[in-house]
């Protein structure tokens, strides 16, 4: 599941950072892919479970700089608390890719940023300025497009996806009172520290052997997230969020052509608008945040 991942301090080389974040992307479009075609094959937090198991081997590099940071105290509490949300963002996200197409994931997961902004306003007390409220109100307008309740019937995936996306920014929130303290590279790991032992438990309970087709693709897809993760750090450390974040409706062309040539699933212009508006107006809100961060505002 894409992970937005807390960012050093822009450069200055905008053409690279478009690339980079297209090439991120396409890697989170191939993770999930790749968690939709294990389907209802495993319980759904069984595969939540595995997928960010297998995640764990890709900190072994950081293993020195992870004990070096090693949280104690009230921040330990904050990656838990962290852990938890995120726990339930990614059982509810893996239930929403076996019930509605690729194309609709990836549109309604476009409103964690604005859960994010949102919620630093509600409980980091950051200024929530007449601009970013209009923002927020045309991305809830393009949710509505999207999802066009009343006129057709919203599936359980839906809800579950909406909840994925409301669980990811509540975790982004949390992320970022960590920033100040912890390198990014820490936060990231933690995510894998603390979510395999929570999901644990529930994933044995309700254990069923997955045969080694599910493994295969379970660990491709932990690959292709942490590629992902790494390709958007190159993209925010070669040009501003405010550039590359209107590359990320690429992400959406992609699943609608993957959904379509490999799952067979019908294309759906509303959805394409809806997260295309989503995405102006997230667009907007990090070019806003840019401006004020240049201007010391």
């Amino acid at each position: 599941m894409p992970e937005v991942t807390p960012h050093p301090l822009p450069g200055q080389r905008p053409l690279a950072g478009m690339g980079w974040m297209v090439l991120s992307g396409l890697a989170f479009v191939c993770f999930i892919t790749a968690m939709k075609s294990v389907g209802s094959a495993v319980p759904v937090v069984e595969g939540a479970f595995l997928r960010f198991a297998f995640g764990l081997v890709f900190l072994l590099p950081l293993a020195g700089r992870i004990r070096a940071h090693w949280p104690k105290g009230r921040d330990m509490r904050l990656f838990v608390g962290r852990g938890l949300v995120h726990s339930v963002a990614i059982c509810a996200w893996f239930f929403a890719i076996s019930q509605i197409p690729l194309a609709e994931v990836t549109a309604i997961n476009y409103l964690a940023p604005v859960c994010v902004t949102v919620g630093a306003a509600l409980f980091l007390g950051e200024r929530l300025a007449a601009r970013r409220i209009a923002a927020v109100a045309v991305a809830l307008l393009g949710a509505l497009i999207l999802l066009r309740p009343g006129f057709r019937t919203l599936e359980p995936g839906h809800f579950a996806m909406i909840l994925a996306a409301v669980s990811l920014g509540s975790s982004y929130v949390i992320g970022k009172t960590l920033t100040a303290r912890f390198p990014p590279t820490v936060i990231v790991a933690w995510l894998s520290l603390s979510v395999t032992p929570i999901l644990a438990p529930l994933a044995i309970a309700h254990w069923v052997t997955p045969p080694w087709q599910v493994l295969a693709m379970l660990a491709l897809a932990a690959v292709f997230a942490n590629l992902g993760h790494y390709l958007m750090t190159l993209a925010f450390r070669a040009a501003p969020v405010a550039v590359t974040q209107p590359v990320t409706f690429l992400q959406l062309v992609w699943s609608v052509l993957l959904g379509y040539v490999v799952f067979g699933e019908s294309v759906d212009p509303f959805v394409i608008i809806g997260g295309g508006v989503i995405v102006s107006a997230v667009s907007f809100i990090a070019w806003r945040e840019h401006k004020l961060k240049k201007s010391g505002g």
